[in-house]
């Protein structure tokens, strides 16, 4: 599966400004505000996302692949849709914080 910093090493400028956007979404615990992001945090949301697009379906193996790869480009068009709106939580943190039903 990729890794948000192969995201940020591979990607065009707006990619690269969307990965930063994400990666701010995720302050270490108690920090100053001008503190670097919590980038393993950031990487394993960005992980839960992909897993989160791909879903529950088994593909076959000769598909996992493809189904992979889609899920990976979806979860970057999610970070360029989400650079572009101000003040956007990250879904997995949010989900986190919801209280159960």
């Amino acid at each position: 599966m990729i890794s948000l910093h192969d995201v940020f090493e591979q990607g065009t400028d707006a990619v690269k400004a969307a990965v930063l956007a994400f990666g701010t979404r995720h302050p270490p615990e108690a920090a100053r505000p001008d503190a670097e992001p919590d980038w393993k945090k950031a990487e394993r949301h960005f992980t839960y996302l992909i897993v989160t697009i791909m879903g529950n379906a088994a593909p076959r193996p000769s598909a996992a692949a493809t189904v992979r790869r889609r899920a990976e480009n979806e979860a970057i068009d999610l970070l360029l849709a989400f650079h572009t709106m101000p003040n956007y939580r990250c879904p997995i943190c949010v989900k986190r914080q919801r209280p159960p039903l």
